[in-house]
């Protein structure tokens, strides 16, 4: 398993639209992925559970890729967030 922190840079966090991008992203992906924000551990693969994290700017999320192309996915993934998800 790898892991990376990373601070979401989107002025409205990760509402509907930045969501759905990402959930597309992580969907592409063949490793087991989970976001951790405080004691919230969610699967970006799944728009509803990005949403129900509440995740706004400034917040420092944990990016986690557990499987064969974990680095990979993870890089994907932090490249995702960073870019700003269209916004």
């Amino acid at each position: 398993m790898v892991s990376e922190k990373i601070t979401v840079k989107n002025k409205s966090g990760l509402h509907l639209r930045p969501a759905g991008i990402l959930s597309k992203i992580a969907q592409g992906c063949k490793s087991d992925i989970t976001l951790v924000k405080g004691d919230k551990r969610v699967n970006p693969k799944g728009v509803l559970y990005l949403m129900a994290a509440g995740i706004m700017c400034g917040d420092e999320i944990t990016v986690e890729c557990d499987g064969e192309n974990e680095a990979e996915d993870l890089k994907t993934i932090l490249d995702a967030i960073d870019s700003g998800l269209g916004e």
